[in-house]
């Protein structure tokens, strides 16, 4: 009796983490929601739910199928793995520096990303995988910058912040000048890539960067343990034998790839690193930020955003960035009242 008695809260605990929270179980049929939403919704297209039948059936038309599996689905399948990617980027940012405004929207590192891409255009031209290296590189130039400066004995939450937005703010700077230098053609395509968009989404661009994006996610998923130890300060997490320094820089590593990887394919998609973490906090009403919640309330608001791009405007297809910077300048400002106590 005495060998089972301790392991009696360790086995509740067990069966409990094995329960989906409701949570999670709304945001995934909100989610279904809106993938068929997405596909299906559109008086032009279908007439009617036999039309869907026939789609779904493979009896429909030839147009029909282009339209929903090769244009649509893969647009679809882009925001979903992106918005995911965004979202435990944010979760990894803002687990580290221990605050809600430490996204890589707030931090410059999706500007980092973006100097990248621009740099890798005026060399280079218009070459994706360039421009995903690009990505790559300027997102963990601006992180080692934020890292040096921001760096006295230790990383403050706040400091990383503060310096994160200067960092951000000079290196807007330097991507306007270099807008300016190039050529018109490389310029245009550069003003046209920074909103933010979906538009023209084919698999042959989305699986490649899927492939990515998840393999990035898995090993934010392998580092949660550490990441968690690390939210109880160094010290405690050093004291239970984790490598601070090492592993802090592995999970900076992979949360500025997630971000660089979405900035190479989509530009700058601003508010989903910050805002779903938060809100899948609050959803599941939790001290902590959950990677597995992140990812889907990431997912959900950037489909979301995309399907108000595409249908909210009469005969026009806004950029997804426009619409997620204009909620999460809102957002911003409510976060930024809160932590003010303002």
């Amino acid at each position: 009796m005495k060998n089972t008695l301790p392991h009696a809260p360790i086995k509740h605990q067990a069966v409990k983490n094995t329960i989906i929270k409701p949570s999670k179980i709304i945001l995934l049929l909100l989610t279904l929601l809106l993938v068929f939403a997405t596909l299906f919704i559109d008086g032009h297209l279908f007439k009617n739910q036999q039309d869907i039948w026939l789609l779904l059936t493979g009896e429909a038309d030839r147009y029909q199928s282009i339209v929903v599996w090769q244009w649509r689905a893969s647009r679809l399948f882009a925001a979903l793995i992106i918005g995911a990617g965004l979202g435990v980027s944010g979760a990894v940012f803002q687990s580290l520096v221990r605050n809600p405004l430490g996204s890589p929207d707030i931090t410059g590192f999706n500007v980092g990303a973006f100097t990248g891409v621009l740099i890798s255009i005026a060399v280079f031209g218009n070459l994706y995988w360039m421009s995903v290296l690009g990505a790559i590189l300027g997102g963990l130039f601006s992180a080692i910058l934020v890292y040096i400066f921001a760096y006295r004995d230790s990383h403050s939450g706040f400091r990383l912040i503060i310096v994160g937005i200067a960092i951000s703010a000079t290196l807007t700077a330097f991507n306007q000048w270099l807008s300016l230098t190039v050529s018109l053609e490389t310029a245009m395509t550069a003003a046209l890539w920074s909103a933010g968009t979906l538009n023209g989404m084919t698999w042959s661009r989305v699986l490649p960067a899927a492939a990515l994006i998840s393999a990035f996610i898995v090993c934010a998923f392998l580092m949660n343990t550490r990441m968690r130890l690390l939210e109880m300060g160094d010290d405690t997490a050093a004291a239970l034998g984790v490598s601070v320094n090492r592993s802090r820089l592995v999970l900076m590593f992979v949360g500025v790839a997630l971000t660089a990887v979405a900035t190479a394919v989509t530009g700058p998609i601003a508010f989903i690193s910050l805002a779903a973490p938060q809100i899948a906090r609050r959803l599941e009403k939790s001290a902590n930020v959950s990677l597995g919640s992140s990812a889907l309330v990431g997912a959900l608001l950037l489909l979301c955003a995309d399907f108000i791009a595409q249908h909210g405007w009469e005969g026009s297809t806004l950029p997804v960035g426009l619409v997620t910077i204009s909620l999460g300048g809102i957002y911003l400002v409510y976060l930024i009242m809160r932590e003010g106590k303002l």
